[in-house]
């Protein structure tokens, strides 16, 4: 936990493809932790693959992160624009001794490693190339090639951190070979970048995925060599699918834009994320100042978290529900537009009133555009088969009473009240029960049988469409 030390994290995506669900979990946790201790959230561009990074992935992690509301406040950083100084730290490391060339070719590499396997040893790198051993076996350096850079691990004793989520961790030097830092071609390799960066940026605390522990003890070491104060760790486990595998892209491992565009809200997201691998007590449901204020750090699960679409959509359901008409609105909006729906058409239904009617009922917004359609199209276009799914809803008396409806209607004051008269009306005059009418009301004008209050339904929409839907388009009027 936090000392005197300032509070620093970072989230260190590489833009080799979309900020996923788990990546996003990361930089939550990271971004949590640092509000939390009103510290400083840093955002590190991780590039230095460039035939994998994209221009287009760099620009999909900035636009996730912003819809997430996971503002930054320094970065974003990019490794590529830092070269000059990862090379200047390799050249000191090089005259202290930390580090060193090597020209061990792939080849030999290969045939190192077999030798040890046949031995029934842990294939690794064998210190060669270390000047005293390069002395003792009289290598020299070929002329045609370039060295690697190595750095050199210690020989002995333990790497040990006491780790945030789980707990304390030691790793044998014995067990560690001498990290490549650089390349034949001089570029600086990501275990070293991540160094040079983490005691740059003074990052004080490093929250990320669990499948970087064995990257933590070569980084501990590197960080040694260099004199920097190291941070403290914290790895949290993997999101994994509802089948219990790794998550993947048929469990949901998509762009975090595509929540957005399955019509999510970015608090829901939020929300649910939060409680993949860390919980407060029973709190399902939490704003996002209640997330940093109980965010210190505690209660990180050790196990790996399922990743549950319906719990999610349930999470959704209850921030869409809390929103403001008027906001749904604007978002719903693009989303109709997008299905042919013009919505500000004279004579349309208010659309803030038509999210109001339905938000209970829908769990994404994407749900919620679905079901506001009805109030623009037609009955044909919302459920090519509403005729015949009328036609066992009609006899004699409801045929009567539809028109004695249609009507009565006309004639109402066009509010809920006035409408809601006339449909009782119609029942007491016919002796009917409120399903025999409102059924095949809601499937000659809206296309479904089943909808909101059909008397709070018919009230948002244009009274000369009600009547002709109900008088014309009803199969037993001839006009």
């Amino acid at each position: 936990m936090p000392s005197t030390t300032p509070v620093r994290t970072r989230f260190a995506p590489s833009p080799t493809g979309f900020l996923h669900i788990g990546g996003a979990r990361t930089a939550l946790f990271a971004w949590a932790f640092a509000r939390h201790h009103e510290g400083t959230f840093i955002l590190r561009i991780e590039d230095t693959d460039v035939e994998r990074s994209t221009p287009e992935a760099v620009q999909g992690i900035l636009d996730g992160m912003q819809w997430l509301g996971l503002a930054h406040d320094e970065g974003p950083f990019y490794q590529m624009q830092r070269m000059d100084r990862y090379r200047e730290v390799i050249a000191q490391m090089l005259q202290a001794g930390t580090a060193y060339h090597c020209w061990a070719t792939p080849q030999e590499l290969d045939a190192m490693r077999e030798a040890q396997r046949a031995r029934g040893e842990k294939p690794r790198y064998d210190g060669r190339w270390r000047p005293e051993r390069r002395a003792a076996l009289g290598l020299v350096p070929p002329a045609d090639a370039q060295p690697v850079v190595r750095f050199r691990n210690p020989d002995d004793g333990v790497v040990s951190w006491n780790d945030l989520v789980k707990g304390p961790i030691s790793i044998a030097n014995a067990e560690l070979d001498d990290l490549i830092i650089a390349r034949s071609d001089g570029t600086p390799t990501y275990n070293f970048c991540v160094v040079v960066d983490d005691w740059d940026m003074r990052i004080s605390h490093v929250i990320r995925g669990d499948d970087h522990v064995n990257n933590t003890p070569r980084q501990i070491n590197i960080l040694r060599a260099l004199g920097a104060t190291l941070p403290e760790y914290g790895h949290v486990p993997m999101i994994h699918g509802p089948d219990g595998q790794k998550l993947s892209k048929r469990h949901g491992a998509v762009s975090v834009m595509q929540y957005d565009t399955d019509g999510y809200l970015p608090e829901a997201v939020i929300n649910y994320l939060a409680r993949l691998g860390w919980s407060h007590g029973d709190d399902e449901l939490f704003s996002r100042e209640q997330l940093v204020q109980w965010f210190d750090g505690t209660h990180l699960s050790h196990s790996p978290s399922q990743f549950d679409f319906a719990k999610l959509a349930w999470v959704n359901q209850h921030y869409l529900k809390a929103m403001p008409d008027a906001w749904l609105a604007e978002r719903v909006a693009p989303r109709l537009a997008r299905r042919g729906v013009q919505h500000q058409a004279p004579g349309s239904p208010d659309l803030a009133a038509v999210c109001a009617l339905f938000k209970d009922r829908a769990e994404t917004l994407e749900a919620l555009a679905d079901l506001a359609c009805m109030m623009w199209h037609t009955p044909a276009e919302i459920n090519p088969g509403w005729r015949e799914e009328l036609n066992g809803h009609l006899n004699p008396v409801v045929n009567t009473a539809l028109a004695e409806l249609a009507f009565a209607l006309e004639a109402a004051e066009w509010t809920r009240a006035g409408i809601s008269e006339a449909i009782k009306g119609t029942l007491s005059m016919f002796s009917l029960k409120m399903p025999q009418l409102a059924i095949p009301v809601r499937l000659m004008v809206f296309g479904r049988a089943q909808t909101p209050s059909v008397d709070a339904m018919l009230a948002l929409m244009d009274r000369e469409v009600v009547k002709k839907r109900l008088m014309v388009l009803c199969p037993f009027h001839q006009g």
